[in-house]
């Protein structure tokens, strides 16, 4: 595949794999990476500067391909500097920005020979972006797993809205997890895609607990809700009695100190790491509805570009007024 995303990063396929909070580690972003696409680690929840640099080098023994570091800004209360220096040090590849206003990190970078992607869920977020330097945006609609944007606007309309503001290339995001999302991402004008929660169910996603991934497989597309919409801060995350009493209690008035612990990323953890449903959470997407196995990332890429091909040749059938046979 050629898009100006795989030119960009130097990389086989369009697909970037997401920042996955406690779980975007070496593992997971050299196999992502060596199946051809951009795997990634996450700073967030490495927290210090001698971790990251930790994780950089061990993706460097696991793969020799270009791969990236997720800023999740917002999650460092402002105190990602030192996690950045890192990144800059090592002459990491790519970053993506994600959670805030990302114009910090740009003017740091000014002149540096790293990529950047930056994660937006409307226009104005997007040509900003571009204004900053951003080499590519990925525009995540409601139906994406984590946090999402305020206003509720599906994958289907936000893309080519963001494909028809800017110049430059857009990933698309949110609901996306075989080729026929591949497929229609190229469709809506997208130049790649960006998934998340298809990632946690593969075998190399080694830090995501058992319960988790069959949580994620057994799942129907109903089975998530979105929980800090009341806080300015809306994600989506499976349904459970825990999530259910954190809405209900956003809907009698709770404030964020009221909630800060029952949302905070160790009940993250907790749920993640151990598969305690009654002390946490998992963020999860939509495109639960579509997961019903736990491949290799290789095998999920070879899968998703057969189903991507074949795909494209049905559509070129009913353009062209041929019948399948």
């Amino acid at each position: 595949m050629k898009t100006r995303v795989t030119e960009i990063f130097g990389i086989k396929y369009p697909i970037v794999q997401g920042g996955l909070a406690y779980l975007a580690y070496a593992e997971l972003a050299a196999a992502v990476s060596n199946a051809g696409g951009l795997g990634q680690i996450t700073a967030a929840t490495l927290r210090t500067p001698e971790r990251l640099r930790e994780e950089i080098l061990k993706v460097r023994t696991l793969t020799n391909k270009p791969f990236g570091v997720n800023f999740a800004i917002a999650r460092h209360d402002g105190q990602y500097q030192e996690l950045l220096e890192v990144a800059i040090e090592e002459k990491v590849p790519a970053i993506s920005i994600t959670g805030a206003n990302p114009q910090p990190v740009f003017e740091r970078i000014k002149g540096e020979d790293m990529k950047t992607l930056v994660l937006v869920s409307g226009v104005r977020q997007a040509q900003k972006a571009e204004e900053l330097g951003a080499d590519a945006v990925m525009a995540v609609g409601q139906e994406g797993g984590g946090h999402l944007g305020r206003d509720d606007i599906g994958t289907m309309v936000l893309v080519p809205r963001v494909v028809d503001s800017i110049s430059i290339p857009v990933l698309a995001s949110g609901g996306i997890g075989d080729g026929r999302g591949l497929l229609a991402a190229f469709a809506l004008g997208a130049e790649g895609i960006e998934m998340g929660t298809r990632f946690i169910a593969t075998q190399e996603c080694v830090h995501a607990n058992e319960k988790y991934k069959q949580e994620i497989l057994s799942a129907t597309e109903t089975d998530t809700v979105v929980i800090k919409r009341t806080l300015g801060s809306p994600g989506r995350v499976l349904k459970s009695e825990y999530t259910q009493g954190i809405i209900q209690r956003e809907q009698g008035g709770a404030t964020y100190e009221d909630l800060k612990d029952m949302i905070s990323g160790k009940a993250n953890a907790r749920y993640i790491y151990d598969g305690s449903k009654t002390e946490g959470f998992g963020w999860a997407g939509q495109i639960i509805g579509l997961i019903n196995n736990i491949p290799t990332v290789q095998n999920l890429f070879d899968e998703m570009i057969v189903t991507a091909e074949t795909g494209l040749a049905r559509v070129n059938n009913i353009i062209e007024g041929r019948t399948d046979e």
